[in-house]
């Protein structure tokens, strides 16, 4: 008797054709195209390459005339703390350790609705400017304030972005000589149970992950050497990354030798926070022997420009670390020492800043600082084999930068228009193969809702801190 079940169909997967662009892929061998083609199917690169794309594709849905644009990878932050949200343009002529103790007072009493919105207000921001990969660095939770992390992934997924959650924490307060007032702090025991909860809810170990979460104890002067130490063994036995501050000031670097009798590159890897696991914040106070024991290490690093300028806390050996293998990425850091919130400014200040000083008038490329933006920044979170680049079986997560008025269109080389003009406005971003951005304007969220919540926190925020 014959079969006659019905043989099973196919499943259709739906593409996006993008064409007549320049198009700059960000691969291993830096390809570009000065107009090429794009193919999404689903939520992954299908093909890519110069002139128009194949003829008899099936099943698409939408064809882009980028003629005009510059196709990228979409940026990916690295670093960001995004409950500053509502705490932006206070403290503006202090150093790290004078901006935190005048600051802490306010962000000790934050509580659930102020971290949502100002994670929205951080994340809008950035998805607004190419942003399709974000990180936040949470750590401060203070009694009875809520579920903070559950509301930071709330608003990514809101956004549409790929998020990274590094799930901060601070257990050495004031009476113990750290700089957080002790309400803000938590114990040993509850940092560590509070982060194996946050990530068995809540990290994804897939390819194709929305949310990931990393372990991330906040610095040295806040957090206690067994939390450093521990945090560590748990990431590894949990199997997701470490994160923290490292060598941001002058400052730490005495903190260091005076309670560790060592400096921080070496008081770190003594606690385990060395290696291609781990990636840290800021690095900008390093000598050859850290950077050596970064690249021995695979150890990553976020470069925060515009914050490490804000906060007069040094310049970053960039072209160093990246000569000798370091990966690095680059990080908008907490708003409230970055107020822009753009990622896209980073690239410039990254160039112009690693550029000062006798005869370093080619010390970083902007190529270079395009890969720090993209590649660089996935390779730092643990995804470059997923994203980061434009190649055929990435995920789709890229972005149409329009480069043909007047800000641009007389910049023949569209990555130095992108780099070193004016921030180019993002005509479409795509997360996941799903358009998150059109025109400039979000499409998944309201701005001008989000703007106004931002700011009633922002000043229930500081009637609190008052004591109104």
């Amino acid at each position: 008797m014959a079969d006659t079940a019905a043989a099973p169909r196919t499943a259709r997967i739906a593409r996006t054709v993008i064409e007549n662009g320049a198009v700059a892929t960000v691969d291993p061998v830096g390809t570009e195209y000065a107009s090429g083609h794009v193919v999404l199917a689903g939520n992954r690169i299908e093909s890519l390459g110069p002139g128009p794309a194949p003829a008899g594709l099936t099943d698409v849905v939408r064809r882009i005339d980028a003629t005009g644009h510059l196709v990228t990878p979409g940026l990916v932050n690295t670093h960001h703390h995004f409950y500053q949200w509502i705490t932006r343009g206070l403290a503006t002529d202090h150093n790290l350790f004078d901006w935190l103790v005048a600051l802490y007072p306010m962000w000790a009493r934050i509580d659930e609705p102020m971290v949502y919105a100002a994670a929205q207000g951080s994340l809008a921001m950035m998805a607004r400017g190419g942003v399709t990969t974000a990180m936040d660095h949470h750590y401060v939770f203070p009694r009875g304030s809520g579920d903070l992390s559950a509301a930071i992934i709330r608003a990514a997924g809101e956004i549409g972005v790929r998020f990274t959650l590094a799930r901060g924490s601070m257990d050495r307060g004031e009476k113990d000589g750290g700089l957080p007032p002790d309400f803000a702090v938590e114990t040993l025991e509850g940092a560590l149970a509070a982060t194996e909860e946050t990530v068995g809810r809540h990290h994804d170990p897939s390819p194709d992950a929305m949310t990931q979460v990393a372990v991330a104890p906040c610095s040295p002067f806040s957090v206690s050497t067994e939390l450093l130490r521990e945090g560590a063994e748990l990431a590894r036995r949990l199997g997701v990354r470490l994160h923290t501050h490292g060598s941001e000031t002058v400052e730490e670097e005495k903190f260091c030798h005076e309670l560790f009798g060592m400096g921080p590159t070496d008081y770190f890897e003594s606690t385990g926070w060395l290696g291609e696991d781990v990636w840290m914040a800021h690095c900008v106070h390093m000598n050859d022997s850290d950077i050596a024991a970064f690249a021995r290490t695979g150890t990553g690093v976020a470069h925060c420009p515009s914050s490490n300028a804000r906060l007069a806390a040094g310049i970053a050996r960039v072209p160093d670390l990246l000569a000798a293998g370091v990966p690095v990425g680059l990080g908008v850091d907490g708003t409230a020492s970055n107020e822009s919130g753009e990622l896209h400014t980073e690239l410039r200040n990254a160039l112009l800043v690693n550029r000062l000083g006798a005869r370093r008038e080619a010390a970083l490329t902007a190529r270079q600082a395009l890969r720090l933006g993209t590649y660089g920044g996935a390779r730092v979170l643990g995804r470059a084999t997923e994203t980061g680049s434009l190649e055929p079986g990435k995920l789709a997560d890229l972005v149409l930068w329009k480069l043909d008025t007047l800000a641009h269109a007389s910049i023949a080389d569209p990555v130095a228009a992108l780099v070193l003009g004016a921030a180019a406005p993002v005509t479409a971003s795509f997360v996941n193969g799903r358009q998150i951005v059109e025109n400039g304007r979000l499409l998944h969220a309201d701005e001008d809702t989000i703007a106004h919540e931002t700011r009633t926190q922002a000043r229930r925020l500081a009637r609190i801190t008052a004591g109104r």
